[in-house]
Order: C-alpha cells, then sequence, then structure tokens
C-alpha cells in the first residue's frame, strides 16, 4: 500500500462529532469526486459520486446518514482500465433531496428555480476553524495525494475547477503555508513541495500517523546526509594532508639531491630529515619530535619555509 493510500485511511476513519465539520467534509467530497446529472425534462438533479477507496465510500454514506437521514445505495463495479481495484459509485437522487443537499454546501443558491452553480469553496461554511480543518482533510480524500517521503515532499490536490482551486489554495494559505497552482492536463493541481509544509497540512488535516512515519523518514535522511557531508568532509581533509605530504617529501629530497640538506638553516634542516625519516607522521607527532618540541603551527610555519627554498631552487636552475 502506498503512503498515500495509508494517509486517506486513516483519515477516513476521522469522524468529527461537529455537524458543522461534518457538512463542511461533505462539501468538500462532492466537490472533488461527485458530479452532477440533469435527469429528463424535469430540470431535476442526482448528485454522482464515484471513488476507487472504499474506506471513503463508508465515510459518505456515514455522512448522509449522520447529516440528512438517508441510505444511499452504494454500488460495486469493475474499474474500466481493466485494474484490479473497484469503482464504488453512489447516487444521492431528487427525490431524496439532492436540491436541498447541493444548496446547503452552496453548490446551488437557495430559493432560485435556475441552476446557478458555484464552482468555489464554500465560504458560509468555513467561518470555523474546524471546518476549515475538515473541508481540506475531505478535499484531501476526494482529490488529494502525498507522496512517498522517502523519495520526495511533494502533496498536491487535484480539481477540475479554477474558481475551486482558488479557493483550495487560499484556506490552505490561511494557515501560513504556501501552497501554489499549476495546470496540469486540463486539470488544475494545488501543491505544496517543501517537507515541514507538508508536515503541517498533514497536521492540519489530522493525519498524525503519517506525520510521524514522514517525520521519522525526514530524520533519518537528515542523520544519513549528515553522516555523508562529515565522511566527505574527512575524505577531502586527508586528501589534502596526504597531498601536502608528498609535495613536502618531494621538495625536501630535491633539495638534498641538489645542494643537500646542510643548505638549510638548522632548525629547517632539523625538520627536514624528520619529515623525510617518518613520512607517515602528522605535523603534530613531527613537532614532539623536536628537542625542544613546538607546536603543529611552527611545524608547518618550518615546512612552508621549506617549500619556499626548493621553488627559488628550482627556479634558479631554469
Amino acid at each position: 500500500m502506498s503512503f498515500s493510500a495509508k494517509t486517506k485511511g486513516e483519515l477516513a476513519r476521522i469522524y468529527s462529532d461537529e455537524p458543522c465539520c461534518q457538512l463542511a467534509e461533505l462539501a468538500a467530497l462532492i466537490r472533488m469526486c461527485g458530479t452532477l446529472q440533469l435527469v429528463g425534462g424535469a430540470q431535476k438533479l442526482n448528485i454522482k459520486l464515484t471513488t476507487e477507496n472504499p474506506a471513503i465510500a463508508r465515510k459518505l454514506f456515514k455522512l448522509f446518514k449522520d447529516i440528512y437521514k438517508i441510505h444511499i445505495e452504494v454500488m460495486v463495479r469493475r474499474n474500466p482500465r481493466l485494474r484490479k481495484n473497484n469503482h464504488y459509485l453512489m447516487v444521492v437522487t431528487h427525490n431524496m433531496g439532492s436540491k436541498m443537499i447541493l444548496e446547503d454546501i452552496e453548490i446551488l443558491k437557495k430559493d432560485t428555480s435556475s441552476f446557478d452553480i458555484s464552482y468555489g469553496a464554500p465560504v458560509g461554511l468555513l467561518e470555523k476553524r474546524c471546518c476549515k480543518r475538515a473541508y481540506l482533510r475531505g478535499a484531501f480524500l476526494g482529490g488529494g495525494s502525498v507522496s512517498d517521503p522517502e523519495k520526495t515532499y511533494h502533496l498536491e490536490f487535484v480539481t477540475h475547477s479554477s474558481d475551486h482551486s482558488e479557493s483550495l489554495k487560499d484556506l490552505i494559505n490561511s494557515f501560513q503555508l504556501n501552497a501554489k497552482i499549476v495546470e496540469r492536463k486540463g486539470n488544475y493541481v494545488v501543491y505544496l513541495k517543501e517537507g515541514d509544509q507538508v508536515v503541517d497540512l498533514l497536521n492540519i488535516i489530522e493525519a498524525h500517523s503519517a506525520l510521524l512515519d514522514l517525520e521519522n523518514v525526514r530524520i533519518y535522511k537528515q542523520m544519513r546526509n549528515d553522516v555523508n557531508r562529515i565522511v566527505n568532509c574527512e575524505t577531502a581533509n586527508l586528501s589534502k594532508i596526504v597531498d601536502a605530504a608528498i609535495r613536502q617529501i618531494e621538495n625536501i629530497q630535491y633539495i638534498k639531491d641538489t645542494v643537500g640538506l646542510g643548505y638549510l638553516p638548522v632548525n629547517l634542516r632539523d625538520i627536514a630529515e624528520l619529515r623525510l625519516e617518518y613520512q607517515e607522521a602528522s605535523l603534530k607527532e613531527l613537532g614532539e619530535m623536536l628537542n625542544p618540541t613546538i607546536g603543529k603551527s611552527g611545524v608547518n610555519h618550518r615546512l612552508r619555509k621549506i617549500d619556499e627554498i626548493a621553488t627559488k631552487l628550482q627556479e634558479g636552475k631554469k
């Protein structure tokens, strides 16, 4: 099961005790996975809802039952794309009160005989913070997805309406997030890409188990990146030390072969002889071998002086 499917399974099991939140969540689900069906010439509308997730179908059934006391028949159909999962189809007919439901969730205007359809979010249902969270939860169940955090951090809502996508974006951003919209294959996608933003939205819609799983992955990835960074840094430093030691030995050997180490001042000759004898020793170890001992910086300073002398000798030879 994908990370997105697990998240939806968790959210589908959340049932609010507040009627206002129940209606807000139902409003989002109808907008995201519902279509309106004009019945004959009688100017009647049916609400047709389809989903591939049985948990979402059960939630829709319960919401209609709890809010409107109606029992909707759930029909199971084989997916026409030859995949293993089924389609769950529910229809709310005119006789069941589809017009009243559409008016309550602000898709149709009340007290009018015309079909004046609103595609945006139901502003009147989203005055409370808890209702906003419930609406976003319903929108995610109906048309949302979240990527596997092992691969990338990405959460999105896919809508068919430009107005609804703008409403969703504004609603998400009212929680101090930074959602954006992109058009993809005729649909409008509201998305979040940063890990912190995805975590915050999962917290808003109360997907706490998914949030903890994502945070565990983020911590593991951060630790792995830190270890790799330290190893790379240590490797780079070690390479620099080895390269410097090889250069120092080559310069000392050049001086020895051309003018002899006696050409060097006593303090430089002592460190040069030690470097040739103990080629794998660190600067600190070389300094401790001298009498009197000197620090790492003192050894480095003397070796730089030897490098300069070797360079001058080479230039003079040229």
